[in-house]
């Protein structure tokens, strides 16, 4: 079974099960679960469940997909990503972001924790992500283009839909959270990233760094699915002042932060065009 027809028995099998139309895509980062209790859910379905999904092997993803009603929205989330450092692929890695457009999402929100570069970044801050780097090592667009799904040489001058960051801005306005914006810099991981190497992805014109989120980004272009990407900046990574990372710690301020981010794309999602 070829990539193109794994896809589709995975949308088979979620149709079969009553999702319907969903009109945004929710994909949560690493310690960023919280917005899930905010769907009203209609259907939940385990990774493990699904034909050809990963499943989340990370200890703070939960590994489930969450369909159900969000701020008057009926929403697609996935509760738990997939990373090039578990061992995925980047064509499995994507997958879900090509499931949900073949489901009917119109709107992809992406979140991730991510260490800040620029010294103007705290932890707790939200990042809204105008412009990425690729230091992952592969492309989830190598291989046999599916040209139902997208051209073979997409066009990434602005992979960040200014719709949805428009609406993710009077979000963040309407409620006086602060959204900074920046580049982000996706690396292959796990490892956190050497004073020399932080000194290397900043001077190369990144805000702040994580492991995930261009993939999807990559994959959602492909398809014409407009995406936005919100960082919580969970550490501080200034060279010259840095200090050992505690997994644990980032996790607690991405649980703090999670909050604010919760109410931003809440917001937007209800701003959204019919």
């Amino acid at each position: 079974m070829n990539y193109q027809q794994q896809v589709n028995a995975a949308v088979d099998y979620l149709r079969s099960r009553g999702i319907q139309a969903p009109e945004a895509g929710i994909i949560l980062g690493t310690g960023l679960g919280n917005l899930a209790t905010e769907i009203v859910p209609e259907i939940e379905v385990l990774y493990s469940d699904i034909p050809h999904f990963p499943e989340a092997t990370v200890e703070f993803h939960a590994g489930k997909l969450i369909y159900g009603t969000l701020a008057g929205r009926k929403v697609l989330a996935l509760k738990g990503r997939f990373h090039f450092y578990e061992g995925y692929t980047m064509q499995q890695i994507t997958l879900p972001v090509r499931v949900m457009k073949l489901l009917g999402v119109k709107w992809l929100f992406i979140s991730n924790a991510a260490g800040g570069m620029n010294t103007a970044l705290k932890k707790g801050d939200l990042m809204l992500i105008d412009d990425h780097i690729n230091l992952q090592p592969g492309n989830p667009l190598i291989g046999a283009n599916v040209n139902e799904w997208g051209p073979r040489f997409p066009d990434m001058s602005r992979p960040y839909s200014p719709v949805l960051n428009a609406l993710l801005k009077q979000a963040a306005a309407e409620q006086q959270i602060a959204l900074r914006e920046g580049v982000y810099v996706s690396v292959p991981g796990p490892n956190l990233e050497t004073r020399a190497e932080y000194r290397f992805l900043h001077r190369i014109g990144a805000d702040a760094v994580g492991m995930s989120t261009v993939p999807e980004v990559i994959a959602a272009n492909h398809g014409s699915l407009p995406c936005a990407a919100i960082s919580v900046i969970t550490d501080e990574c200034d060279p010259d002042n840095l200090k050992p990372v505690d997994i644990a710690e980032i996790i607690e301020v991405a649980g703090k932060a999670e909050l604010k981010l919760t109410a931003v794309f809440k917001r937007a999602i209800e701003l959204l065009p019919a």
